[in-house]
């Protein structure tokens, strides 16, 4: 079941008052569903209900010579309308600038969809965000779980105000705290499910720390979504899981170990190799543990492992990356960035995520 949310007098919110951006919002969930997203009722109804334009009320596109700005208040028709598709499309929107670096996006929604599904979250949990963002995923934790169960922490105190401004104005009051997500909100915890929703080189030891047991945490690291499952011991608690299927591109958390950076492709490694997502997977996840030729090798051996097949533990001071078994041959520790990760210098980017 879902939460009521407050509707500010005055707004609109919730009003039906747009037509054209409920149109847009219903036919995105629509696209989403018919993808095999949102099987959840009460998931598919938050993304009905909240209005993503309210988060975005301008963003960022490539255009000639720079980025530009697409605005909800534009007095030309013609672009108030490219950007409501925009907004309404199933795409990562860059939301925030600074010295021509993108520090805070709205991530894709339908990675969102599926992250929040994956949570496996029920009435009565409390849920901890790493990454604000403009406060679109937050609004989607409040409308499912209500206010007081969700905190969301960013490290850029204009990025938490222009979100609470946000949430406001749609008609929800999460706490919104601006701080270190690497640390954690202690002061909030213990939490039942975390969601962050920037790339880590690794998953900070504060988090399983703060939650209760049985919780699940996921992540986005290497270029994949990790889901952990929280377990209690004589030594503390016990962080482990595997990866998802699908593959994750998200702005790096601020604040954290730098994540490695790309090189243009070491000789040998052939370009098929490079140009597969999955090899590349594996390149990032085992930086500074395996040159690329022997990531290769292990690939080939392997037959191509999917993602399935890799994940995490967080145990006794310690983390680790493996394939297959947490304690069988292959494992690889996390944060180690002695080497960096080649990139493919043929194929686009990722587009970056956010929430």
């Amino acid at each position: 079941m879902g939460a009521h949310r407050e509707v500010p007098a005055g707004t609109g919110s919730g009003s039906g008052s747009d037509p054209e951006a409920d149109e847009a919002r219903h036919t995105l969930v629509r696209n989403i569903v018919a993808r095999g997203g949102l099987t959840d009722p009460a998931w598919r109804a938050a993304f009905e209900e909240v209005e993503r334009h309210l988060f975005v009320p301008y963003y960022y596109v490539h255009g000639i010579g720079g980025y530009e700005r697409l605005w909800g208040e534009d007095p030309d028709p013609v672009r108030r309308r490219r950007w409501l598709r925009g907004v309404y499309g199933d795409e990562a929107l860059a939301t925030r600038m600074r010295d021509g670096e993108l520090i805070s996006s709205s991530s894709q929604p339908s990675l969102m969809a599926l992250m929040l599904e994956a949570l496996e979250v029920r009435d009565g949990h409390t849920v901890l965000e790493i990454g604000t963002g403009p406060g679109y995923n937050a609004a989607l934790l409040s409308h499912r779980l209500g206010d007081a169960a969700v905190t969301s922490v960013d490290l850029d105190p204009e990025i938490t105000e222009s979100a609470r401004t946000h949430l406001a104005a749609a008609g929800y009051r999460p706490t919104v705290v601006t701080g270190d997500g690497a640390r954690g909100c202690p002061q909030r915890a213990p939490y039942d499910r975390i969601i962050a929703t920037c790339t880590l080189p690794s998953v900070p030891p504060a988090w399983p720390e703060q939650c209760t047991p049985g919780a699940l945490i996921l992540a986005p690291v290497a270029t994949g979504l990790v889901l952990l499952e929280v377990r209690a011991t004589a030594y503390g608690p016990r962080a482990e899981g595997h990866f998802l299927h699908t593959p994750a591109y998200f702005v790096p958390l601020r604040g954290a170990s730098p994540l490695p950076e790309p090189i243009a492709r070491p000789g040998g490694v052939p370009r098929r190799a490079i140009g597969d997502e999955l090899f590349r997977f594996l390149l990032t996840l085992t930086a500074g543990s395996l040159d690329p030729h022997e990531a290769l090798s292990l690939w080939e051996r392997e037959e191509r492992p999917q993602r399935e097949r890799y994940g995490v533990t967080v145990a006794d001071g310690r983390q680790w990356a493996w394939l297959d078994d947490p304690e069988g041959p292959y494992t690889w520790p996390l944060g180690v960035q002695s080497r960096p990760v080649p990139a493919d210098q043929d194929r686009m980017g990722p587009s970056p995520g956010g929430s």
